[in-house]
């Protein structure tokens, strides 16, 4: 069966046509929404930090892949009397995520759940 389509009673019909999303008229709360000052602020420091925070995390992981494809003997390296310096590298990879990860949920629960409630006051909700 091919993407679109919808057996039914009578064989295959058209599929229904995805609902169209809201305009963001300016009379309608969601128009009110996206062009309050507030609401545009919430977006751009997200996005940004999301990006700054995603960066971050490439930088480490493809690190860490580069190391493996070109230089294995310096993962080889003993660390202690049975792990590798690569496993003290993939750990802390995945340390680095969750670290990351902690930094963001502290800014969203800080800057971001102010910079909502600044907008909700704002539009009077």
């Amino acid at each position: 069966m091919s993407r679109g389509t919808t057996v039914g009673a009578a064989g295959t019909q058209p599929a229904p046509a995805a609902p169209r999303p809201a305009r963001a008229d300016t009379g309608s709360a969601i128009g009110r929404i996206a062009h309050s000052p507030q609401f545009r602020q919430l977006v751009a420091e997200r996005t940004r930090f999301g990006w700054i925070l995603t960066g971050l995390m490439l930088v480490v992981y493809f690190g860490f892949i580069g190391l493996i494809a070109f230089d294995k003997a310096l993962l080889a390296v003993k660390v202690g009397s049975t792990s590798s310096l690569g496993l003290v590298l993939g750990v802390g990879v995945i340390l680095f995520a969750f670290i990351l990860t902690g930094i963001y949920v502290g800014r969203a629960n800080t800057r971001y759940d102010a910079l909502s409630a600044d907008l909700k006051r704002s539009l009077g909700q």
